[in-house]
């Protein structure tokens, strides 16, 4: 009788929406778990969770095979690493899914091999619940035999795990996927506008968008949200809006033209700064509806 492959303990770095659905999801698939969080975790959610909340990096780092950081952005990250990379990390693996520059891992990857751990990037496309129902999709850039390591553990979070190239080019594919998102609803926002301008209902807009080619994957989950039917919040404007401006640095940094990337930038900032930060990112469109309706 052929014996189970015994599952490798998992440490997660950063417990907030996404970190907390990884964790979940790892918990209910039999992985044994141990985290820890730079805020207090209430009691309650450690239990919920089935982790065990590690009083420091270093205590973490002791009890984890493979390391998984859920970070904010590219700071914490480099923060993180720091720490983490100060104590002896000998045979553990790194895992970044944060969305971060795809230059952030191999920036800092001599520390990573000083502490004797290796890195790969592998970002998630998707929301917590798409994590929580294995149908996130993660792209993966690193060594092969690494990948290979990890993937036990990625095809547990996803159904679509994809080995893209070298270290940092999980994070780039995310950067592409990301802004083809951005911009998609930077052009839904103006459609939607023209439309409403023509004489059209939003409503009957994206009815005619949802049967059209121009729909996405994402559109009739999101059409309530738009007519303000929902208010469930997936991803917020303010997190879009920190995602826009690494991806707009980045198109600069490597010399390229991105104007769609600039306006879905202004979109999504005004309505931070008009006090949506903490709504759902598709209230950008919602707002432009009820200002062009004139009820705001």
């Amino acid at each position: 009788m052929e014996q189970p492959v015994e599952k490798p303990r998992i440490g997660i770095i950063g417990l907030g929406k996404m970190g907390s659905a990884i964790a979940s999801r790892l918990s209910r698939q039999g992985f044994s778990l141990s985290g820890w969080n730079r805020s207090f975790l209430p009691k309650e959610k450690e239990v919920f969770l089935n982790i065990q909340i590690e009083a420091s990096i270093s205590a973490l780092s002791r009890s984890a095979e493979i390391i998984i950081l859920s970070l904010s952005d590219d700071n914490a990250v480099v923060e993180v690493l720091g720490n983490l990379c100060a104590n002896n990390l000998e045979n553990k693996l790194i895992v970044d899914t944060s969305t971060v520059r795809h230059t952030t891992l191999s920036d800092n990857y001599e520390i990573i091999r000083r502490s004797g751990a290796d890195a790969i990037d592998a970002p998630i496309s998707g929301w917590p619940k798409m994590i929580e129902n294995g149908t996130a999709g993660i792209y993966i850039g690193g060594d092969k035999r690494l990948v290979q390591r990890y993937r036990p553990v990625a095809e547990v979070l996803s159904n679509r795990v994809e080995h893209v190239g070298k270290l940092g080019s999980g994070a780039a594919a995310k950067i592409v996927n990301n802004m083809m998102l951005a911009s998609y609803w930077q052009s839904l926002k103006e459609a939607i506008q023209v439309g409403i301008k023509a004489g059209l209902q939003a409503e009957n807009i994206l009815t005619i968008l949802s049967r059209s080619p121009a729909a996405n994957g994402s559109l009739a989950l999101k059409s309530d949200a738009i007519l303000g039917r929902a208010n469930n919040v997936t991803f917020t404007i303010s997190g879009i809006v920190e995602d826009l401006r690494m991806f707009n640095e980045t198109v600069k940094s490597l010399k390229v033209q991105a104007p769609a990337m600039q306006a879905a930038f202004k979109s999504f900032h005004e309505c931070k700064e008009a006090g949506h930060g903490d709504s759902d990112f598709i209230s950008m469109i919602s707002a432009a509806i009820r200002e062009i309706e004139g009820l705001e």
